[in-house]
């Protein structure tokens, strides 16, 4: 059986009940499977961005468009 095919029969049994207990613990396993990309990454990469987001707080950081050109040889 392909995962088309098993997604189509779960959303019929999804539409058919009307247990809301049921429904909550189909609800619970998709949450517990979500995963944030954020604690994906490692620890330096969260440091990195952690980095970035103080110092476009205190207003250091460089224009798009002035980061644009300083890179357009490369395109």
């Amino acid at each position: 059986m392909n995962i088309e095919t098993i997604k189509l029969e779960l959303m019929y049994l999804l539409l058919q009940t009307q247990e809301e207990s049921l429904l909550a613990k189909i609800k619970k396993v998709f949450e517990e499977e979500r995963t944030d990309w954020w604690d994906e990454m490692d620890g330096e990469e969260r440091q990195e961005i952690q980095k970035g987001i103080e110092q476009a707080d205190k207003g250091q950081f460089a224009p798009h468009e002035k980061v644009m050109k300083r890179f357009d040889k490369w395109r």
